[in-house]
C-alpha cells in the first residue's frame, strides 16, 4: 500500500507549537525549552517533549494541546507521534532568550 507523501514543515510546525502556553507560567511550551525533538517525513511527525516536572499537574492538557496543534497543520492522514521524555531532565538553561527575559533572568 503507498501512503501518500505528506508535506512537513519543521518551521512552520515549531511556530505553531509556539501558540501553546503552559499555564503555570504563561510562556510557550517552545520558548520553556519542553521541545526536545521535531522530526518530520513524508509519513508525518515525530516530537520528543517534556514537562518543567515529572508532577506537573498540566501534562494532559499540554499533550492534548500539542497534539491538536500538530493536527491542525499537517495533512489528515499524517502519522502523529508524541512522546514525553524525561531524560535529559528538564532546566532553566533549555529556555531561549526570549524566556529568561520573560522571567528577567
Amino acid at each position: 500500500m503507498n501512503r501518500p507523501h505528506v508535506a512537513c514543515d519543521a518551521e512552520k510546525l515549531q511556530q505553531a507549537l509556539r501558540q501553546i502556553i503552559d499555564p503555570e507560567v504563561g510562556l510557550n511550551i517552545v520558548d520553556l525549552g519542553l521541545v526536545y525533538r521535531l522530526e518530520t517525513s513524508s509519513e508525518g511527525v515525530q516530537l520528543d517533549m517534556t514537562m518543567t516536572s515529572p508532577a506537573c499537574p498540566m501534562s494532559g492538557g499540554i499533550l492534548a494541546e500539542v497534539e491538536e496543534v500538530l493536527a491542525a497543520n499537517l495533512p489528515a492522514d499524517a502519522c502523529i507521534e508524541v512522546q514525553l521524555v524525561w531524560n535529559p531532565p528538564w532546566s532553566p538553561d533549555l529556555m531561549s532568550d526570549t524566556a529568561r527575559e520573560h522571567f528577567g533572568w
